[in-house]
């Protein structure tokens, strides 16, 4: 008998993703066409598509489950002291969306007591979707467009393949830490925004490490990369919940995490 865990997660997830077709939908017709482009009072862009996106979910999620919290990008909290919350970045990478850049997702993660139980990755444009679920002792799973996928089996750093945004994204001491593990890797690409975690998930890429984020930027990643077999903390090495900071670690497995946060505890020793 399935336990009633992994029913309830199968039943959100299953949401969420009507959640992704909606914001779909919102996002899509602005896509390389002429549209104001706003700046928000920490400098980052946003759009007509972000807040059509936003408005969308925050609707369904309001109909169907009005007893749940939701936090969002563009519009704020509501509820935030919730069981249940949504936690939603209706475009992360707006900046490539702007420059026309297939390479930003749309973000969703229903989190339990603060802490990610599912996630959506989806991108529009190319219509790729990846869908994580991790319930502690009873699933993990990562699908790719309805296809289970599973993170790579490298186990050294030297044959790696890293990822972050941008190199701009570390301060002083953070981009020493930065340099410390890309160093240590095979090769290191930059500008994938959250299309590189789902690269992750599918064993394209073997570490992803980045700073300056909020928890809409990475909450919905954690299953996705934890549900294919790999590992998704903060760069100490903490489970990742509403209350982490700005840093994050994802690495295909066990092996290549543990070795990727010494790397980054080395500098300065």
């Amino acid at each position: 008998m399935p336990d009633p865990r992994e029913l309830v997660a199968e039943m959100y997830l299953q949401f969420a993703e009507e959640l992704a077709d909606a914001s779909g939908d919102a996002i899509r017709p602005w896509f390389r066409r002429d549209s104001t482009v706003e700046r928000k009072q920490d400098g980052s862009p946003v759009t007509q598509a972000d807040r059509g996106a936003e408005r969308a979910i925050r609707e369904r999620i309001a109909d169907r489950y009005p007893r749940h919290g939701v936090i969002g990008e563009e519009f704020g909290v509501e509820q935030a002291d919730a069981e249940w919350v949504w936690v939603v970045d209706p475009i992360d990478g707006t900046g490539a969306f702007v420059a026309g850049l297939p390479t930003f997702g749309t973000l969703i993660a229903l989190l339990q007591n603060g802490a990610p139980l599912l996630g959506v990755l989806d991108q529009p444009i190319l219509r790729e979707r990846w869908s994580g679920v991790d319930v502690p002792q009873v699933m993990a799973r990562t699908t790719h467009n309805s296809h289970v996928v599973h993170t790579s089996s490298t186990v050294t750093l030297a044959d790696c393949v890293g990822f972050a945004t941008t190199p701009e994204m570390f301060d002083r001491q953070e981009s020493a830490a930065w340099a410390r593990l890309a160093g240590s890797l095979d090769r290191v690409r930059y500008g994938a925004d959250c299309y590189a975690y789902g690269l992750l998930a599918s064993g394209y890429v073997d570490i992803v490490c980045e700073a300056s984020l909020k928890s809409w930027d990475y909450l919905a990643l954690a299953p996705i990369v934890r549900g294919a077999g790999g590992q998704m903390t903060d760069w100490g090495g903490s489970a990742l919940t509403i209350e982490s900071g700005s840093q994050v670690l994802a690495a295909a497995n066990a092996s290549v995490h543990r070795s990727a946060i010494v790397r980054l505890e080395q500098v300065g020793g």
